[in-house]
């Protein structure tokens, strides 16, 4: 895993029992899983329309932005539900070597939009 998510992580994990008043994160651990995966949509949609933009020559430190956000609030929502990071990373891991549709057919869900 990168040391870059390992790092965040662990903040992640300070932060979640912090004073809401003085920590975003600790706030959105108070407000409840629903807040969260508000903010995981939004970011998501955010990412969405920057790639939009990016691919007709818009800015591509804004998608790299909204990318680092999404997976900032994905962070957190899996801190909020005791998921690990490395239980992700490794669930990438186990997939290398294998075709997307090779995989995806494992899984029992349709391999459309694999590349």
């Amino acid at each position: 895993m990168s040391d870059v998510l390992e790092q965040l992580a662990a903040t992640l994990r300070e932060r979640r029992g912090a004073d809401p008043e003085t920590s975003y994160v600790a706030s959105l651990h108070q407000k409840g899983l629903n807040k969260i995966l508000e903010k995981v949509g939004e970011e998501a949609t955010e990412v969405i329309l920057a790639a939009k933009d990016a691919q007709t020559g818009g800015d591509r430190a804004e998608l790299v932005g909204e990318v680092a956000d999404l997976w900032f609030h994905s962070m957190v929502m899996l801190s909020h539900l005791d998921v690990d990071i490395s239980e992700v990373t490794e669930c990438l891991r186990a997939r290398f070597g294998s075709s997307g549709i090779e995989e995806k057919a494992r899984r029992g869900k349709p391999a459309t939009g694999q590349t």
